[in-house]
C-alpha cells in the first residue's frame, strides 16, 4: 500500500530534465523562500564534502543501578576538538564532546543525571521531550553555576528588547545539580541542550547537545533495524571564524549580555552543515534497512531532506517515529520536512540501490554548500537482513477533541516595539499564560505571522488541524515540536499528566526564544 502524501506542487510538472543535480523542486522552491535567518559566512576555507568518516556519539555507561534507576554524571567543560580537518575549535561540551554522549535509557527506569559545570559561563539542562517533574525540566532561570562561584543567588540579566526587566532569580545551584528523568513515557529520540535564558541560541552553537534515547518492551518486539544500522543523526549548520572557533554574531562578544547583532534579529545560519558533530561526513551502509534517527539541532534552518539519486521503486523515506516515538503505522515520504527541534525517525532500504552506489542526503532547502548534508556508500558485500517495517506500529490512542476542556490562542508575532512575542508580549517569568489542571485535555491553537517551530515543555500533543484542514504530511503521531510557517493556524491537543508545576512554551528558533518567544504555563 502507498502511503506516501504529497504537499504542494509535484516535481513532475516542471518537465523532463528540468531537475539538475541540486536544483530544487518547485514545492520545496515555494517554502524555502520562507526560511527565517540570514546566512553568517566562515572566515576559513570549508572543507570538501564526504572525505570524514560519520561519527557515532558514544553512549555514557551508568556510574551505578539499581532496582529503579540508573545514575549517570557528566561535567560541561570546554574542549578543543577537530571538527574541520586540520582545524581547532574550542567548544563548550558534555562531556568534551560534540555531540555529547548519548544517554540510553529504559522506559520504567529512572535515569538521574548529575550535572558539573566547569564552564566559565552559568547553564541550564532542558530534556527536550522529556515527560519530567518541573524542577528537573530546565527552566531558563535556573541556573547551574560554574564551579567556584561565589553568589548562588545572582539573576538573569535583561533578555534583549526587554530592557526594563529586572534580573531574574531562578532556583540556582553551584557547581552540580541533580535531573531526575522518571522514565515514565514511551520510547522517543530525545535530546538534551542548553536551555539557559536569553542565551541558549550561543549555548546550542558551541557545542552543549547530545542525544537521549528512550527503549521500551513495544518497540523491541517490532523487526526493526537495530545495532550499528540504529543511525542516531544530529544535523546542524554552524560557521566558523579564522581562529576555528564558532563564529556566532553575538551582540555582546563577552557574553555578558544576551542578544545578537541586528542583522541576525531573525535568525542565524551556518554555511558548514554538520551530522553528528563531522562536516559533510560520509558513512559506510549496507545494502539493507537502516533506522535513521533524524534530529534538527539547528538554531534556525529548517531542512528539507532527500535522496539523491532515490532508490528503485517506493518511498525514499518510511517514517515510523515522530517527536514521541512510534507511529501507529509507517507513512512513506519522497522527501522530510524537519524544523529546528524535530525528530524523525525514518527506515531506509539501501538494499533498494547497487552495489557501490553512492547516495547523497540532500537539503532541497539549501544553496551551493548546505544544500548537501551527507553521504552513505552503499557496500557491494552480501549481508544478511531480517529487518521489515510492518503495517502497524502502535497501539496509539488519539486524544478526543470533545475531551477538550478549554481552547487557548497563541499568537507568535514579531512585535515593532517588544521584539519576538506571545500573545503581543515579551516573555517575563512568572506571568503564566495558562495554568491548566492535571489529568485535563486543552485545545491549543498556534498562529505565526513569519517561520516559528512551537515547541511544548511536560507532555507530547497531536495535531488536530492545520489552516482549518486535515494535519500536514509531517504532523504525524505525538509531538512536541510543529512547524508553523508564515501565516499558519495549527490546534493541536494537549494532555497534561502526572506532574504540577511550572513550565514552558517557546519558538525553538534560537534566537527568537533568546529575545523573549517564550511564555510559562503552570500545571495545578
Amino acid at each position: 500500500m502507498n502511503r506516501r502524501r504529497f504537499l504542494g506542487i509535484g516535481a513532475g510538472a516542471l518537465g523532463a530534465g528540468a531537475l539538475a543535480a541540486l536544483a530544487v523542486p518547485s514545492a520545496a522552491l515555494l517554502l524555502a523562500d520562507t526560511i527565517p535567518g540570514r546566512l553568517l559566512d566562515s572566515d576559513l576555507d570549508r572543507p570538501d564534502a564526504f572525505q570524514v568518516p560519520l561519527p557515532r556519539p558514544a553512549v555514557l555507561k551508568p556510574v551505578r543501578s539499581d532496582a529503579s534507576s540508573d545514575y549517570f554524571e557528566i561535567t560541561q567543560q570546554v574542549a578543543k576538538l577537530e571538527i574541520l580537518p586540520g582545524v581547532t575549535t574550542e567548544a563548550w561540551t558534555y562531556g568534551g564532546t560534540f555531540p555529547g554522549p548519548t544517554i540510553v535509557a529504559r522506559s520504567g527506569r529512572a535515569v538521574v543525571v548529575k550535572h558539573r559545570n566547569e564552564l566559565p559561563v552559568p547553564s541550564v539542562v532542558h530534556l527536550h521531550g522529556g515527560h519530567t517533574p518541573a524542577d528537573s525540566d530546565g527552566y531558563p532561570a535556573d541556573l547551574l553555576l560554574p564551579v567556584g562561584s561565589t553568589d548562588a543567588g545572582q539573576g538573569m540579566p535583561d533578555m534583549a528588547d526587554m530592557p526594563g526587566m529586572a534580573p531574574v532569580a531562578g532556583r540556582n545551584a553551584v557547581g552540580e545539580r541533580t535531573h531526575t528523568y522518571p522514565g515514565r513515557q514511551r520510547a522517543a529520540t530525545l535530546w538534551y541542550h542548553d536551555h539557559r535564558m536569553g542565551f541558549t541560541g550561543p549555548g546550542v552553537w558551541r557545542g552543549l547537545a547530545g542525544f537521549h534515547l528512550v527503549h521500551d518492551d513495544e518497540e523491541d518486539a517490532l523487526p526493526l533495524p537495530r545495532g550499528e544500522r540504529d543511525l542516531p543523526l544530529m544535523i546542524a549548520d554552524r560557521s566558523f571564524a579564522a581562529d576555528g572557533s564558532f563564529h556566532y554574531p553575538a551582540a555582546d562578544p563577552t557574553l555578558a549580555r544576551p542578544g545578537v547583532e541586528s542583522g541576525y534579529l531573525n535568525g542565524v545560519l551556518g554555511d558548514v552543515i554538520l551530522v553528528n558533530g563531522a562536516p559533510w561526513p560520509r558513512h559506510d551502509v549496507d545494502r539493507a534497512h537502516y533506522r535513521l534517527r533524524l534530529l534538527n539541532a539547528s538554531n534556525t534552518r529548517p531542512y528539507r531532506l532527500e535522496l539523491d539519486p532515490p532508490p528503485d521503486g517506493g518511498d525514499a523515506f518510511v517514517q515510523i517515529g515522530s517527536d514521541g516515538g512510534l507511529l501507529a503505522a509507517p507513512v512513506g515520504h519522497d522527501a522530510v520536512e524537519i524544523a529546528p527541534a524535530e525528530r524523525f525517525d525514518v527506515v531506509v532500504d539501501f538494499s533498494r540501490y547497487a552495489p557501490g552506489a553512492r547516495v547523497r542526503l540532500l537539503n532541497r532547502f539549501g544553496s551551493d554548500r548546505t544544500a548537501e548534508v551527507m553521504r552513505f556508500d552503499v557496500s557491494a558485500r552480501p549481508v544478511a537482513d531480517d529487518a521489515r517495517v510492518p503495517d502497524t506500529l502502535s497501539a496509539l490512542p488519539a486524544l478526543d477533541p470533545a475531551a477538550a476542556t478549554v481552547t487557548r490562542d497563541f499568537a507568535f508575532r514579531r512585535s515593532r516595539g517588544d521584539g519576538w512575542t506571545i500573545n503581543g508580549d515579551p516573555y517575563q517569568p512568572g506571568r503564566d499564560v495558562a495554568a491548566p489542571a492535571l489529568g485535563t485535555t486543552e485545545l491549543w491553537r498556534f498562529t505565526s505571522d513569519l517561520h516559528h517551530p512551537v515547541h511544548v515543555h511536560l507532555d507530547q500533543f497531536q495535531v488536530l488541524r492545520r489552516n482549518g484542514k486535515d494535519p500536514g504530511p509531517y504532523d504525524a503521531g505525538w509531538k512536541d515540536t510543529v512547524d508553523l510557517r508564515p501565516a499558519e493556524a495549527v490546534e493541536v491537543l494537549v494532555r497534561f499528566t502526572d506532574y504540577p508545576g511550572t513550565y514552558m512554551l517557546h519558538c525553538h528558533n534560537l534566537e527568537h526564544e533568546d529575545m523573549a518567544m517564550m511564555a510559562d504555563f503552570t500545571v495545578t
